[in-house]
């Protein structure tokens, strides 16, 4: 389930633009599957029928690939910018500013023009200042920046060449011992969990977590902690060449690529 939001402005290049770093233009948001104009609003801080009146539409219905104008404003990169500071800067979370952009990487270019979300010309001086040292925009659990890049980075080590929804999968493993009293409660905390002086995960024994992620593990991430669990709850997973009999003997939750889930 590819979170595949794809959001452009459509920019004026004026040398002011450049001076102040933001400006007001609509944007261009292509739906994708799964929106409603009430998502669609909400991401923007709009109504549905704010949506309809400047897109002239005469009912709800929106498709994947349908392009909608919403009035937002943007912002140009700077060297020395980075998601992080862009988001805080304006009051935004990390996640709304990934989504309406459609990055799921950490890589920005001075001169990129950015849309930030909900974002308008008269609120852009008042914007309230929030940290995303907690993250829960819809997410299922709290999550920072940095345990975004690790989960991402752990999915990328286990699951890289695995089909999209057994990435998720590796990343709804993490998320559900977070959540249970029988691991630790921070996403760092479970995955750097040792069980008698061996990490529980391997590719933090052999160093393959600290391998950047790609924008499908990112993106993968993301979608776990924001509900998606296509192991309908599993605590443990492995590939299906493991001989470890004790894995093997528990439950089965699904199994996906040559990926196995376990309860």
């Amino acid at each position: 389930m590819h979170y595949s939001k794809r959001l452009k402005a459509l920019l004026v290049m004026l040398p002011l633009t450049m001076l102040l770093g933001h400006t007001a233009h609509a944007a261009s948001y292509t739906v994708a599957s799964g929106d409603s104009l009430y998502t669609i609003g909400k991401l923007f801080n709009t109504t549905a029928d704010t949506i309809m009146q400047n897109n002239n539409l005469s009912g709800t219905v929106i498709y994947p690939g349908q392009v909608l104008n919403v009035s937002s404003d943007t912002y140009t990169v700077k060297a020395g910018d980075s998601i992080y500071l862009i988001a805080k800067k304006y009051g935004l979370t990390v996640s709304a500013l990934r989504t309406a952009n459609n990055i799921w990487s950490n890589t920005i270019y001075p001169g990129q023009q950015l849309v930030l979300p909900g974002i308008k010309s008269s609120a852009n001086t008042a914007a309230p200042s929030v940290s995303s040292s907690s993250n829960t925009s819809g997410s299922v659990i709290s999550y920072t920046e940095s345990d975004l890049d690790l989960l991402s980075r752990l999915i990328m080590a286990e699951a890289g060449n695995q089909p999209y929804s057994a990435k998720v999968g590796v990343g709804a493993v993490v998320i559900n011992r977070v959540k249970s009293q029988e691991f630790p409660n921070t996403i760092s905390g479970v995955i750097y969990e040792r069980d008698n002086s061996y990490y529980q995960f391997t590719p933090v024994e052999n160093g393959y977590i600290y391998k950047p992620a790609d924008s499908d593990a990112i993106k993968a991430a993301y979608d776990a902690l924001h509900g998606s669990d296509p192991t309908h709850g599993a605590l443990y997973y492995f590939d299906d060449s493991a001989t470890n009999k004790w894995l093997w003997s528990k439950p089965l939750a699904a199994r996906i690529g040559r990926m196995v889930y376990v309860y």
